[in-house]
């Protein structure tokens, strides 16, 4: 009993550390105003940026506090992108995010695509380059776990893919902002271009955060509306390599397709498009007399805060020497595949958008 409350004790110790610096990464923008006359990095991204600096300053996290930082990195974002969904309508969702699915789908193809033949041109393993093509499409992590039990990916090809992508999703949060303004994007384009291309959904938050926070709006969630659009698709592509592997394996198609919608199906989603509906209705509309101001404007607060906190806890599972280490083909690959997505969407957003 000692030993299971030291552990839940170590557990809670970091998920209150992603909390403070979530905390304090939300008053930088009151101090980058102050010092600076304007915002230049988002919370999000300085939450980031402190974690991972105490994470190679620090000695390595046991299991106990990493479990911390991944229940931050998880079911903070998840609770801030349902709270987000109070501040947004349906013409919000289906103006922005479904427009962005031609691009969506025709990325995901790109991205595996690419990651197979490269991956065979260079010796990867097949497991590998599917699941590197799956996290930069779609979703980052959360593909890759997915696509994993579905393909019985090895550890050491899990491993493999997370390094792969995590790295140059970390250089597009930090970059798109600012490199959106060296090429003069418009916030519709921007939102495109972020939204389909930075691989994970926090790592979207923080570069919409930044851009906003560059151009003084207060109120824009574009990148994140295309960004869980794209979320979903992770259902379709789990199914795709679900029947592939049916198709080799020759198991009961029903079956296991009704497991796939039940497993991979993001609940947040639905929790997301539920806050959505309420305030599509004027739920959320309804003033605070201590605040003067609507009760949407507080949750949008309180969102802004839980997304510095996930990327906290992001930031603390990101080890140099362990990224490094995996070896530079798989570095490669997620490079090249990342580059392709991007480029794509960036021609994309230059061709057909303003």
């Amino acid at each position: 009993m000692k030993e299971k409350n030291k552990k839940i004790y170590k557990k809670l110790q970091m998920i209150f550390i992603c909390f403070i610096i979530g905390l304090l990464a939300t008053k930088s923008l009151n101090w980058q105003t102050l010092v600076l006359g304007r915002i230049v990095i988002g919370a999000p991204m300085v939450a980031l940026l402190v974690s991972m600096i105490l994470c190679n300053l620090l000695p390595t996290l046991d299991s106990d506090r990493k479990s911390g930082t991944t229940f931050a990195s998880k079911k903070f974002l998840n609770w801030a992108i349902i709270l987000t969904g109070a501040t947004l309508s349906f013409k919000d969702i289906l103006g922005t995010g479904i427009k962005a699915l031609p691009l969506i789908v025709f990325n995901i193809f790109l991205a595996f695509t690419i990651a197979i033949i490269i991956g065979k041109k260079i010796g990867i393993p097949l497991n590998t380059s599917i699941l590197v093509g799956g996290g930069t499409s779609i979703c980052g992590g959360t593909a890759i776990g997915t696509l994993a039990r579905i393909i019985k990916a090895h550890e050491e090809e899990i491993a493999f893919a997370m390094t792969a992508i995590f790295l140059f999703d970390t250089i597009a949060a930090f970059s798109y902002p600012y490199l959106a303004d060296i090429l003069g994007l418009s916030s519709n384009q921007f939102a495109f271009w972020a939204g389909t291309s930075i691989n994970d959904t926090s790592s979207v938050a923080g570069a919409q955060a930044t851009y906003m926070g560059i151009h003084n709006l207060t109120a824009y969630n574009g990148a994140i509306n295309v960004k869980l659009i794209r979320t979903t698709m992770l259902i379709f592509v789990a199914l795709a390599w679900t029947i592939i592997g049916i198709g080799k394996q020759k198991d009961d198609l029903s079956e296991s397709l009704v497991g796939v919608v039940r497993k991979t199906f993001p609940l947040f989603i639905l929790g997301f498009l539920i806050s959505i509906g309420f305030n599509t209705i004027g739920l959320f509309d309804i003033e605070l007399p201590f605040l003067n101001r609507p009760l949407s404007d507080f949750i949008g607060v309180i969102a802004k805060f839980l997304f510095a906190s996930a990327l906290a806890g992001v930031g603390f599972k990101i080890k140099f020497s362990e990224v490094f280490s995996k070896g530079s083909k798989p570095i490669l690959l997620g490079g090249v595949t990342w580059f392709s997505v991007s480029l794509s969407s960036l021609l994309f957003v230059f061709l057909f958008l303003t």
